[in-house]
């Protein structure tokens, strides 16, 4: 490891010492850690996608400091440490890499991806050892929701369970949104809705995934859409010495609309 890797790892475990370390981090565990380490690869996300090298830097720094957290709980209970965790993912990847590392030959990304899966699917059955293997085995629970459809959609369209194209995902989206419109036409109960509204969101990850779209992406780029919108109507009521909140809806989606339109214009040039 490098002299700056080893330093971080000394840091961690200096917070981390009984005698003299961080109060706070002497009380932390894997489980308390989980939502800030989440967190921390979300902000890498942000970086990545607006671009901007110094924040990823940064950001994949903490996401680091977590790495390393996580690693020196594993050494201090004795079942790992920072190196069994690098010598694993390299390990893993030297395996999953047959096309590198040993003698298979693939000309393209999409062969890759395909044995990969392939790969992947041998291993889980053989772990399984004659037991009952299901095509879904192996999609972590724990996964952003529309991030699982979209694995647990793939994993039943490699056995044929799927539509022929996005155009069918559309009539099944029309047809969901019709039950959910049923459902609140007759003042159903909330667990009735949210079923209804999750068979929707399921459809809609369904066609991202045939659009080869990542859904959360979408999302993300539509809140940050309507952020930039949202704080545009902000700016122009205040040019006018008007708070957002003392303005009508009509005034408003007049606005926003008006910034929707200046926004589509580069497109249509």
């Amino acid at each position: 490891m490098s002299k700056n890797t080893d330093r971080l790892i000394d840091v961690m475990a200096r917070l981390r010492d009984p005698q003299g370390g961080c109060p706070w981090d002497i009380k932390q565990t894997h489980a308390s850690l989980a939502a800030d380490t989440i967190e921390e690869t979300y902000e890498l996300v942000e970086a990545i996608e607006n671009n901007d090298m110094q924040a990823i830097k940064e950001e994949l720094g903490d996401v680091l400091l977590h790495v390393v957290f996580h690693a020196q709980l594993g050494r201090e209970a004795g079942s790992f440490d920072f190196d069994c965790v690098a010598a694993h993912v390299a390990d893993k990847m030297i395996e999953r890499h047959p096309h590198v590392f040993g003698e298979r030959d693939v000309k393209t990304a999409h062969e890759v991806l395909v044995n990969w899966e392939n790969d992947k699917e041998a291993k889980r059955n053989a772990q399984a050892a004659g037991g009952k293997v299901s095509a879904l085995d192996g999609v972590s629970a724990a996964l952003p929701a529309a991030t699982r459809a979209v694995k647990l959609q793939k994993r039943a369209a490699r056995v044929g369970f799927d539509w022929d194209k996005a155009q069918d995902v559309l009539a099944k989206i029309r047809e969901e949104i019709g039950e959910l419109e049923h459902e609140i036409a007759v003042k159903a109960e909330k667990d009735f809705l949210e079923d209804e509204l999750g068979d929707v969101f399921f459809a809609v990850a369904n066609l991202a995934r045939k659009l080869d779209i990542d859904p959360e992406g979408a999302l993300r780029r539509t809140n940050r859409k309507f952020e930039r919108r949202f704080r545009g109507i902000e700016t122009a009521l205040a040019k006018q010495g008007k708070k957002i909140s003392d303005a009508s809806l009509e005034e408003m989606e007049r606005i926003w609309n008006e910034i929707k339109a200046e926004e589509k214009k580069p497109r249509e040039e």
